[in-house]
């Protein structure tokens, strides 16, 4: 018997592997992971790399607008791309972050501590790359609570039983 079937034929499990530590890419692994959590899905999360920022206890997000030509933002009444040449000009990252996390507060949106808080209250699992930890130099109580170190085997156990497995 599979541990999906000890728990009942509708119990599913997902694995997420999160990669990337910029605002942007903060919302798709939390927003996912919770709304999985609360269908009754049970849910791994694997920080590594740059997204092992993401835990740390004092976030300072940011976007980058460089390379980034889906990047649109509503402005006077239409959505502006902004070129590559614009985008590698000094302070328009900063003005990036600043307009989405204006729009975000404006739409109501949760934040990454708020959707962090929401996924640590739903019981996700959230795995703290270790050799990232190493290589990064970060330090356990620079990070938040409720967190699992491990590496790739501690994350594989998980991912090996999942129904679902995402890298993003």
């Amino acid at each position: 018997m599979t541990e999906t079937q000890a728990a009942g034929d509708n119990a599913k499990t997902m694995s997420i592997i999160v990669t990337k530590g910029s605002l942007d890419w903060a919302y798709p692994p939390f927003i996912l992971a919770t709304t999985a959590a609360a269908m009754g899905v049970d849910v791994t999360m694997f920080f590594t790399f740059y997204g092992l920022t993401l835990l740390k206890k004092k976030l300072d997000l940011q976007i980058s607008a460089l390379g980034n030509p889906a990047m649109q933002m509503p402005m006077m009444g239409m959505h502006m791309g902004m070129p590559n040449i614009v985008a590698m000009l000094p302070g328009v990252d900063a003005g990036a972050t600043m307009m989405m996390k204006n729009m975000i507060k404006k739409k109501g949106v949760a934040s990454i501590e708020d959707l962090r808080e929401a996924a640590i209250e739903s019981d996700i699992k959230i795995i703290a790359c270790q050799m990232t930890m190493d290589l990064f130099e970060f330090k356990k109580e620079d990070m938040i609570d409720n967190l699992t170190l491990g590496g790739a085997a501690t994350y594989m156990e998980k991912a090996l039983k999942s129904d679902i497995n995402l890298f993003i």
